[in-house]
C-alpha cells in the first residue's frame, strides 16, 4: 500500500512539473522572472524526492501492518481532509490549518505533546508570515470573520 501510495504521489509530482514546465513562463516581457520559477523548482524537487524515496521503499520491502488497520488509516486520513475542507471554509486559512494540524497530529503523531503543540502554531504562523505579509498573498478567506 505504501508504495502504490508513493507513485501516485510521483505523479502529482510529475503532473505538477510538466504544467509548471508547459503552462507558466520562466521569464517576463520584461526579463523579470516569472510565474513558473518557483512552481518548476518545487515540482522538480518533488520528482527527485519521491523518485528517492520509492526507491527506498522498494529496496527496503517491510511486513505491513493487517489490511483492517490499513484502511482504517484511509478513513481517517479521508474524514481529516474532508474536515479541513470544511474548516477552511468557514474559519479561512489560518484558524483552519491551526486545527487540522492540531487534530491531525494528535491523531497520528501520539503522544509528542510538546512537538505536535509547537508544529500546530509555527506551520500556518510561518505560512501566514509568508504569504499574508511578506509576499502579500491573500490567504482563503472565511465565511466566519473572526477578529484577528
Amino acid at each position: 500500500m505504501r508504495i502504490a501510495f508513493l507513485l501516485v504521489v510521483l505523479a502529482g509530482a510529475v503532473f505538477y512539473s510538466y504544467i509548471a514546465f508547459v503552462d507558466l513562463d520562466f521569464l517576463t516581457r520584461r526579463g523579470r522572472l516569472g510565474p513558473g520559477f518557483f512552481p518548476r523548482i518545487v515540482g522538480v524537487g518533488m520528482v527527485l524526492l519521491m523518485i528517492w524515496v520509492t526507491v527506498d521503499a522498494l529496496m527496503k520491502r517491510e511486513a505491513d501492518t493487517s489490511p483492517a488497520q490499513k484502511w482504517a488509516d484511509v478513513v481517517t486520513l479521508m474524514a481529516l481532509a474532508i474536515g479541513y475542507a470544511v474548516l477552511l471554509r468557514l474559519f479561512g486559512g489560518f484558524i483552519a490549518t491551526v486545527i487540522y494540524l492540531g487534530v491531525a497530529l494528535s491523531v497520528l503523531n501520539r503522544g509528542r505533546y510538546v512537538q505536535n503543540a509547537v508544529l500546530t502554531v509555527a506551520i500556518p504562523g510561518g505560512v501566514y508570515l509568508l504569504f499574508d505579509r511578506l509576499l502579500n498573498a491573500n490567504m482563503p478567506p472565511a465565511l466566519i470573520d473572526l477578529p484577528f
